[in-house]
């Protein structure tokens, strides 16, 4: 255990040249650098948070709920018991092409009808009810709120807020500050308690993909507090919070069914998307990783992996932007295109494009697929390969 622990921390890739792990255990008094021991505080953390978020979805969230009028709906069909199906459905697919639906048709003497009937009663059974999504989405929203209002005011006063060369200045060798660290645990908290809750909400058939995308996350944000980059992934953390409340707003103005609102936050929100993750992402934060630490500081292994991560980043911050402006155009579009449709048929497509936007960029898209009209869906093979 010792010699993989050893190999694990080796200081030739976690540190520059010519700094050692014994350079940074016995700072001067009164002065703290980062160690990867502070990260285990992130678990009672989480702990707190997830009880934290129970009390606010049912003396909060719920109530708030029902001044809007959105209750727990009951499911007024149920699919009638059949084993038979009820094994195709949870070992099989829930959506059955034709050659199952023929044969399932036969075996049971039912009509091709009756079964697929039988299929959408019991996915609609397994669908979380709006209430639940409301709760959910005001819960992430209050907390990127609050966490992107901490973030700025406490970067506001910081350097490297406005030259970003500070990012960089006596590295390794920054002191940890209490804001920083508050700041840090608190985000590593919150996608902790993510994967907690995960096991008790409702079962989704995301749970893999949103399981390795809170796994991912939390290990980002551990690998830069274990190499005392703290300073620029505070940076990247804010331009990211940046969008995300707006985003759940428009999901909770979407299911009280305020659609003005609604598409007036999804507008905003693609606004900031781009600006955030086109704009200041690559011109700020990439510029300070790549170019001036390398100035500063130069290269080394784990420096070399923390800026391949944050290409990899760029890379689906574009991904991202090109489906939401498809997603918006197509949405338009149709609006501008077909003056013979209803109003409330131009409004239920933009503001389903906010569940379609938080499908794909929280990865549950299996949840919204199914509530997106074909105006917004059919934007072409690729979207609809990575649907």
């Amino acid at each position: 255990m010792a010699a993989l622990s050893a190999w694990f921390w080796n200081e030739r890739f976690w540190l520059p040249h010519n700094v050692t792990w014994a350079d940074l255990a016995d700072p001067a008094p009164g002065v703290e650098y980062p160690k990867a021991s502070h990260l285990l505080s992130a678990l009672p953390l989480a702990l707190g948070i997830f009880v934290v978020r129970i009390l606010f979805e049912r003396f909060i969230a719920s109530p708030c709920a029902f001044l809007l009028n959105i209750h727990a709906a009951s499911v007024h069909w149920r699919a009638t018991p059949n084993p038979i199906l009820e094994k195709v459905f949870t070992s099989i697919t829930k959506c059955p092409d034709w050659r199952h639906l023929d044969g399932l048709s036969k075996q049971l003497d039912w009509d091709v009808r009756k079964v697929q009937r039988w299929f959408r009663q019991r996915r609609n059974q397994d669908k979380p009810s709006i209430l639940t999504k409301f709760c959910e989405s005001m819960w992430r929203s209050t907390f990127y709120l609050c966490i992107f209002t901490y973030g700025i005011r406490f970067l506001w006063q910081c350097p490297w807020m406005w030259e970003t060369q500070h990012c960089w200045y006596n590295y390794p060798y920054q002191v940890l500050t209490p804001g920083l660290y508050h700041y840090y645990v608190t985000e590593l908290g919150f996608y902790w308690s993510l994967m907690f809750s995960q096991f008790t909400d409702i079962k989704r058939k995301d749970f893999p993909i949103m399981f390795i995308h809170h796994l991912a996350t939390v290990s980002l944000i551990s690998f830069s507090y274990a190499n005392n980059m703290l300073r620029v992934g505070s940076l990247v953390m804010c331009v990211h919070d940046a969008s995300d409340f707006i985003l759940e707003a428009a999901k909770l103005a979407n299911y009280a069914k305020y659609q003005r609102l609604c598409d007036f936050l999804f507008v905003l929100f693609a606004v900031v998307f781009f600006i955030t993750r086109l704009v200041i992402y690559p011109l700020r934060i990439l510029n300070t990783t790549l170019f001036e630490s390398w100035e500063i500081i130069g290269p080394y292994p784990s420096w070399w992996l923390f800026n391949s991560l944050l290409l990899v980043l760029q890379v689906l911050h574009v991904i991202w932007s090109y489906l939401i402006a498809g997603i918006a155009y197509k949405a338009l579009v149709r609006g501008k295109v077909s003056p013979s449709c209803s109003c409330n048929r131009i409004h239920y497509d933009l503001k389903d494009t906010a569940d379609a936007i938080s499908a794909m960029l929280l990865g549950d898209c299996c949840e919204y697929r199914p509530r997106l009209s074909e105006s917004v869906v059919n934007t072409g093979p690729d979207f609809q390969r990575l649907l």
